[in-house]
């Protein structure tokens, strides 16, 4: 895990903590992909927040809000001190985010199956004023049990829609409630470029979204684990929706900091 991942997961933690509200295990599963993103693939940055040229990226799994709000304080879009206020009746920051009301933040997340075909019509807007804008969605597998991805996923395949990446983080949620099959090959049948990759590691992330190439739309199917990066949240799913106490979050840190040397015996 990079010391930039680390830092994320223990931001959010305390966010956690001082907002006493959160869905950690969605969360983490998905920090990493949002780490590699902002790191290394966005070309977005806060003096360019409203160019019409810049990078998207859409996050369609709003669980996963407050590690995006982290790493964007993280860059400067906003101060990172406003992550304390996390939940309070008159903080910008909340568990799903809004875009009127934070800098960085594409659209509001809340009701699921919205995300992507909002992404969906940005890539056609930029297509159409002949922009070459990448624009990148984070979903979540459980999300594509919503009819709208498809009618999104059928539309972009249509009009070919190369510049949009749809990355699902994968984390089984889906699998446990139906069995949908391999998402892949549903994703090729409706004119997908499909690619599979490890959801925790940067450097297989990275290989894949830079290699991305073809007429196609894409979609990169990434394996995660929920709450990965911290023992307690991976083995304990009382921590879908919950917050830690104080005693708790110094206790969760720590396991974030060692996890490297736990992870073999998870």
């Amino acid at each position: 895990m990079t010391s930039s991942a680390k830092l994320l997961r223990k931001m959010v933690l305390e966010m956690a903590c001082d907002g006493g509200n959160a869905n950690l295990q969605s969360v983490f599963s998905s920090i990493d992909i949002i780490d590699v993103l902002y790191e290394k693939i966005l070309h977005i940055s806060p003096y360019d927040a409203d160019s019409p040229q810049r990078d998207y990226f859409v996050l369609s799994k709003g669980q996963a809000t407050m590690g995006l709000l982290a790493k964007l304080a993280g860059r400067g879009f906003f101060p990172e001190e406003e992550l304390r206020t996390a939940c309070r009746l008159d903080s910008r920051i909340s568990m799903q985010a809004d875009r009127t009301k934070l800098p960085g933040v594409e659209i509001s997340a809340g009701s699921l199956g919205h995300g992507f075909p909002i992404a969906v019509g940005i890539a056609w807007g930029n297509k159409l004023a002949g922009r070459c804008s990448n624009v990148y969605v984070l979903a979540g597998d459980g999300e594509m049990n919503e009819g709208t991805m498809w009618e999104a996923a059928l539309f972009a395949a249509s009009e070919k829609l190369h510049h949009l990446v749809l990355i699902i983080d994968d984390n089984s949620s889906l699998q446990a409630m139906l069995d949908v099959g391999d998402l892949g090959e549903k994703l090729k049948a409706f004119g997908f470029d499909v690619k599979y990759v490890d959801g925790h590691q940067e450097e297989a992330l990275l290989h894949t979204l830079q290699g991305l190439s073809g007429e196609r739309p894409h979609a990169v199917i990434a394996k995660t684990v929920r709450g990965y990066g911290a023992r307690t949240l991976m083995t304990d799913n009382t921590w879908f929706h919950r917050a830690p106490t104080k005693e708790e979050l110094k206790s969760l840190q720590e396991e974030v900091d060692r996890f490297d040397e736990e992870k073999l015996s998870i």
